[in-house]
């Protein structure tokens, strides 16, 4: 920046770096989706449409942002956690949030017409973001326990709501009425008995979100003599589970990031690719499959 008589202007700007050694989680939120949903006709109380659309737009994020090792997303939002050595744009705040927002609307008004074929967008989509720190494992899981957990109670008291307006023919307010002091059990009768509706048989998407790893793959490669062989990728992947319970986090370490030295993390990454390829190889030879069994 060319320096001039004017340059002192810059010591009204705040210093917003965030805490070293902390994880960093951006949440993006839909600003006014209740009339945004309602203009653009999605589909009640899910449209998948609009929930693997902001998949993608995570997607999009989370591969030019690396130093995210997890997302989670559901209805209209998205959480994405930055490691707790992150150094991107020297851990300032504003940067932090206001890129990757940006970049998350923009990729969301990008890729609308692939999920919405038929339906032209009436205004723009907005989307607002905060970034918050976390000191331990713990409670950057819990916080992670608190969205999922939010999933669940939101869908379920949505799947009923609807349920009763679009199938039981009551109004809104009748609705609201009819589910209030409910508990999760009432709601899981009132589906079964009214509509024939099983919650536990409902899409997992609806259910648990969306979840955004990184993941080793196993590709074929060509060299220039034409010879095949297999090398490991890294790819962003989205799933639909419970990270709640203990298995998650057991089945990827990686996410909070392994214990041990450097050598002993080299060597569990390996044993996991491995295991991985030895995977594929049985779903490759169903016979060696059946020798597994």
């Amino acid at each position: 920046m060319a320096k001039s008589k004017y340059e002192y202007v810059r010591q009204f700007e705040l210093e917003d770096r965030l805490l070293p050694s902390t994880w960093l989680v951006v949440r993006v939120d839909g600003q006014g989706f209740t009339k945004f949903t309602s203009s653009h006709g999605f589909t009640k109380p899910n449209d998948v449409r609009a929930l693997n659309l902001m998949n993608r737009a995570a997607k999009v994020v989370a591969e030019s942002m690396v130093e995210i090792v997890i997302a989670y997303g559901q209805s209209d939002e998205y959480s994405f956690v930055f490691s707790r050595d992150a150094k991107a744009y020297e851990r300032r705040a504003s940067k932090l949030s206001t890129l990757l927002v940006s970049r998350f609307t923009s990729a969301y008004v990008y890729y609308w017409s692939e999920f919405f074929p038929e339906t032209k967008l009436q205004f723009p989509p907005a989307f607002d973001s905060r970034v918050v720190m976390y000191p331990s494992d713990r409670i950057l899981r819990d916080y992670l326990c608190w969205r999922q957990v939010d999933c669940h109670i939101n869908n379920m008291y949505n799947t009923c709501f609807w349920a009763l307006v679009n199938k039981g023919g009551m109004t809104q307010k009748e609705a609201e009425k009819r589910l209030s002091g409910t508990l999760s059990k009432d709601k899981n009768e009132l589906l079964f008995s009214e509509f024939g509706i099983n919650y536990n048989d409902e899409p997992e998407i609806y259910k648990k979100g969306s979840v955004v790893i990184r993941e080793e793959v196993l590709v074929d490669v060509v060299d220039k003599q034409g010879n095949m062989s297999k090398r490991t990728k890294t790819v962003v992947a989205i799933l639909h589970c419970d990270i709640i319970k203990d298995a998650f986090w057991n089945k990827h370490p990686e996410v909070l990031g392994e214990k041990g030295t450097r050598a002993e993390r080299k060597a569990a990454s390996q044993k996991r690719r491995e295991a991985k390829q030895e995977q594929e190889q049985h779903l490759d030879d169903p016979a060696a499959a059946d020798k597994a069994e």
